[in-house]
């Protein structure tokens, strides 16, 4: 069996669609699961995400650290750390970070994240 192993701080960090900053840090194209992705997602203090769906992916999020509010669909709720949430495929959702530290979250995706899957709900602007 071949053990996968990464480094948070090793892992090069990029900006998505939705304008947070990501580190994947286990993910198919780079490490040869198969069937998932596992991402840290930052948004900076007081940040916010555009509102956005992921066309096939279902999402968990797990808060590490920071509080936000979520939206979700029609439905919004303040999440902290040690909250986890799923968000089910084409399900239309943002984040808002309450708090002068960065908001950081744990983000499994399946299937693995993909940016072509990321459609952006307000017509952002360009990826």
């Amino acid at each position: 069996m071949n053990i996968v192993r990464t480094r948070q701080t090793e892992v090069p960090p990029f900006i998505t669609k939705d304008g947070s900053q990501v580190r994947e840090l286990i993910h198919p194209k780079v490490h040869g699961n198969q069937r998932q992705s596992l991402a840290e997602a930052v948004v900076p203090p007081h940040g916010a995400t555009h509102p956005h769906r992921h066309l096939k992916s279902e999402e968990i999020y797990h808060v590490l650290e920071g509080e936000g509010r979520l939206a979700l669909a029609e439905t919004a709720i303040v999440i902290e750390k040690g909250d986890s949430v799923y968000i089910p495929p084409g399900t239309v959702h943002s984040l808002v970070n309450l708090r002068a530290v960065p908001l950081r979250i744990l983000c499994c995706c399946s299937p693995p994240y993909d940016h072509d899957d990321t459609v952006l709900a307000d017509g952002g602007p360009p990826s």
